[in-house]
């Protein structure tokens, strides 16, 4: 584990987060970074100092800005970072409408400080062992798709390295690829979702001409339509990602 998880405190009962930094203050691990007592002031830091926070610890119900503007900025900018909910607020549809941001927990106020410890620890242990996996997850894609004949300058090459990524991690199957891959990859690499799938048709086409054919029929001899000499994008993104889950066991929990 990395020698400080950082904490910002986004809630406006000043006593529970001074309370929150003298409990924190000489752990070993957790540092609260910052405490901000309403949602403006807190975006505002976030913002400024993305590299400084690790986790965000939040009320839903803030002044100035609530939790879920906060949680919608944070979508709309792509800043990822793990988000621990404490609250009263026990509205249903609005924890649903929360938990679409992938919140990572939910505290019900008053917080006990021992538990929220070993929560923020087991968060970044689970990031610790994901970080493993996704690195040898990219490292046995490139072997891959080097076997496979795509080299690396082309544009469609890491095109699919993130396509297979993403279908990897959601696993929602072939109807997903145009309606969420295509733009996501498009987003990451401020292009088009039609020029993503070009370059990407395009690398296959490449590999179906230079790759090794054994280890290809291996990959897709009964994953694509007997009467195409070539998988589809999402054919290939999808059991690419399929054969790694299987051959390496490297599925999240």
């Amino acid at each position: 584990m990395k020698n400080n998880v950082k904490v910002l405190v986004i809630d406006n009962n000043e006593s529970m987060t001074k309370d929150l930094e003298k409990y924190f203050s000489s752990h070993e691990v957790i540092k609260v970074v910052a405490c901000k007592n309403n949602g403006e002031e807190g975006l505002s830091y976030l913002i400024n100092n993305i590299n400084n926070v690790d986790i965000i610890l939040m009320d839903l119900i803030l002044p100035k800005m609530d939790g879920l503007y906060i949680l919608s900025e944070m979508a709309s900018r792509n800043i990822r970072k793990d988000v621990i909910i404490a609250t009263n607020f026990q509205d249903e549809h609005i924890l649903a409408e929360a938990n679409k941001y992938g919140i990572d927990y939910y505290m019900l106020k008053p917080i006990n400080y021992a538990s929220l410890e070993k929560r923020i620890l087991s968060i970044e242990l689970n990031n610790e062992s994901k970080k493993k996996k996704i690195f040898n997850l990219e490292r046995i894609l490139t072997d891959l798709l080097h076997n496979l004949g795509i080299p690396s300058h082309v544009r469609g090459y890491q095109y699919i390295k993130e396509g297979v990524q993403i279908v990897y991690e959601e696993s929602n199957g072939i109807s997903y690829i145009t309606k969420d891959v295509y733009p996501e990859i498009a987003r990451r690499y401020n292009t088009t979702s039609t020029r993503v799938e070009r370059a990407i048709r395009h690398a296959i086409e490449i590999s179906w001409n230079r790759g090794d054919i054994n280890l290809m029929e291996s990959i897709f001899g009964n994953s694509i339509n007997v009467n195409r000499d070539k998988p589809t994008n999402a054919e290939y993104l999808t059991t690419i990602a399929d054969k790694l889950k299987v051959d390496n066991n490297l599925v999240y929990n």
